[in-house]
């Protein structure tokens, strides 16, 4: 009974930390460790990317832009804002129906993919700013870009350490098109529905073990304990396997030693986009030694993918509550029994 008490003081203390950190001090608007934006008379600094932009006020807020990034959709899509966006790279890889209403109307340009953007077409679009993922081979691209009169805005969101700072970039698209009283409300309900999440998943008792991603090669690599991934199966109420590591990102492990970590794990997510239990053997028939793989529950992040494109890439970048909604769903059925997954789904 302690245990379950601390836990919900400590999910409403996180909560309460994460509003004093959104509002910051001095002016600023944290967003992250990494990313913040004060406003003043006439200026608006934002730092983002390892950059820091001084925008004048009289060119905000952007009306059109243009995305470099499928993992931007999301914030567009979630305040609404597909209209705003002027080009895009690789479309393939959108999911968003709207978007791709708007590409078969012209009303969206395609501006190439992330193996060559096509330079010139951006440019005659005229778009109020670029937003980007920060990229090293292209830094000569966003060079050419600034030097004619694009801003090029730096959003690092796959760099975040947590999924709800993920969802925190809301805040800065929104600031920076207008959109920030709308922007704010999306974030705090997000916030405040993850929140109430990990409080109903704290009253099991039952904490299933955990295992996710699955081999590349001779490689498996595992979350770190301090990943987003293991984050999201902490508050999910799961036992994640890998939970005493320290690593943020993910460790290159050989099978035998996942196996040996792995061997009372009864639920292995995010294991990749197989069709079938089958179809994921034939990529490695080590598999079959795994006790979660003959008598588990196996999960991928399938379940709203269409050809090339997949939501969780997407939309799941923004909505951290519903990625966790789905991990409780998956870990602890009886606490969600009308709920259909929204991102993942199971292998048979």
């Amino acid at each position: 009974m302690k245990a379950k008490i601390f836990q919900i003081i400590a999910v409403f203390f996180i909560l309460a930390c994460s509003k004093k950190t959104v509002e910051g001090a001095e002016g600023w608007t944290v967003v992250s460790e990494t990313v913040k934006y004060r406003q003043n008379s006439d200026i608006l600094t934002l730092e983002t990317g390892g950059s820091t932009y001084n925008l004048p006020l009289t060119k905000l807020p952007y009306r059109r832009v243009v995305l470099l990034n499928a993992s931007l959709v999301g914030y567009f899509t979630e305040l609404g804002m597909e209209e705003s966006i002027a080009g895009i790279s690789s479309p393939e890889y959108i999911y968003s129906p709207k978007i791709h209403q708007l590409l078969n109307a012209g009303e969206i340009r395609n501006v190439g993919n992330e193996q060559k953007y096509n330079v010139e077409k951006i440019i005659a679009l005229k778009p109020d700013a670029v937003f980007t993922n920060r990229i090293a081979v292209f830094q000569n691209t966003y060079e050419l870009l600034e030097k004619n009169g694009i801003t090029v805005i730096f959003l690092d969101e796959y760099l975040e350490k947590d999924a709800l700072s993920k969802s925190r970039y809301l805040l800065v698209v929104g600031k920076l098109m207008g959109q920030q009283e709308q922007a704010q409300k999306k974030y705090e309900k997000i916030k405040n529905s993850y929140g109430s999440l990990v409080v109903l998943a704290s009253e099991v008792k039952n904490r299933p073990a955990v295992l996710a991603n699955e081999m590349y090669g001779s490689q498996w690599y595992l979350p770190g304990g301090h990943s987003i991934i293991a984050g999201l199966i902490e508050d999910a109420n799961g036992n994640y396997i890998n939970a005493g590591s320290k690593s943020e990102g993910s460790e290159a492990l050989s099978f035998e030693e996942v196996y040996a970590r792995s061997k009372n794990a009864e639920v292995w997510v995010n294991a990749g986009n197989h069709k079938s239990r089958q179809d994921l053997l034939r990529t490695n028939l080590n598999y079959s030694k795994m006790n979660v793989f003959t008598s588990g529950k196996i999960y991928t992040v399938t379940q709203k993918e269409r050809r090339k494109s997949n939501d969780y890439f997407e939309s799941g970048v923004v909505r951290a509550d519903l990625v966790l909604k789905d991990y409780i769903r998956i870990f602890h059925p009886d606490l969600l029994p009308g709920y259909d997954l929204t991102y993942h789904k199971e292998l048979k």
